[in-house]
């Protein structure tokens, strides 16, 4: 009988393949199965041997395509099998990744485990825009919170939230925007407070609309923004402008830039971004489960 495998609970970053630790590459490079999420850039899967198995577990709002008990019970079956996993998850598996629940089990099973750390979208989205998280003259804190609120939910700690001199970040913040930015003006925020989203954050196709607590939801809504997506709030959004490197980069799109500022003249989003790059498609694995 073959000896129990082992799970590797491995972040593979924002979205940039570039940005992916050296550990997860070798990792994913010595395989057996990758069980990866729907943001995993295809140049990492691209990594791994042609022999190994590859199986998508990806999820979207609203459209989980494996539920996490499903997800547990796979790793936990892979590893008994004697099977060398990784289990491949975009950003930090312990950033809103529910990578936690995934060691918990793995744990109770007593099957052997890693967590290796990824960079986390809050950290990848704010560098990519040129917005740093922390300043000495803005920001002294910095704060992650989940927007991933059902309908009507407003269990947050706003009143915390809406501290002065601090980094709001919020991940998957787009459907409740709207809520998100006039919970956190009536615990006050003034409506006038930069805020920015990022969309598709690290890719050559990252978009960032700007603007203010009170005008970045119309904005968003104008810019047909759609996930993934992040919201950064807070002074520090300010220096976008000076900071914004990344546009600057090969490949960026004059059309955009001059589309840029013909809506900043007329008072529309301002929308940046480079060429667009499409999302892995789950169609590129062995199997679903």
């Amino acid at each position: 009988m073959r000896a129990a495998g082992e799970v590797y609970i491995v972040g593979a970053g924002p979205g940039d393949p570039e940005l992916l630790t050296l550990k997860a590459a070798r990792l994913i490079r010595e395989a057996d199965t990758i069980v990866h999420d729907r943001l995993v850039a295809p140049e990492i899967l691209q990594l791994a041997r042609p022999q190994a198995e590859r199986i998508y577990v990806g999820k979207a709002r609203s459209a989980h395509v494996v539920p996490q008990a499903e997800i547990n019970a796979l790793l936990i079956g892979l590893a008994a099998a004697g099977k060398r996993v990784v289990r491949l998850k975009g950003g930090d598996p312990f950033v809103f990744g529910r990578g936690a629940e995934e060691a918990e089990a793995l744990a109770q099973a007593g099957i052997p485990f890693e967590v290796v750390p990824g960079v986390t979208a809050g950290c990848g989205a704010a560098a990519y825009a040129g917005i740093p998280l922390t300043h000495r003259d803005f920001a002294h804190a910095c704060i992650f919170a989940t927007g991933c609120l059902s309908a009507g939910n407003t269990d947050l700690d706003w009143a915390m939230l809406a501290r002065p001199r601090q980094t709001v970040v919020i991940y998957m913040g787009l459907a409740a925007l709207e809520l998100i930015c006039s919970r956190l003006v009536s615990h006050g925020l003034a409506p006038d407070t930069p805020a920015a989203l990022v969309e598709k954050a690290t890719t050559p196709s990252q978009r960032v609309i700007t603007g203010t607590l009170a005008s970045l939801p119309e904005r968003v809504r104008s810019a047909a923004a759609k996930p993934p997506t992040l919201v950064i709030i807070g002074e520090v959004v300010k220096l976008r402008a000076r900071l914004d490197w990344f546009r600057s980069l090969p490949g960026v799109v004059l059309g955009q830039v001059l589309a840029e500022a013909a809506a900043d003249a007329r008072g529309a989003p301002a929308v940046t971004g480079r060429e667009a790059m499409a999302l892995p498609e789950p169609a590129a694995c062995d199997r679903r489960v």
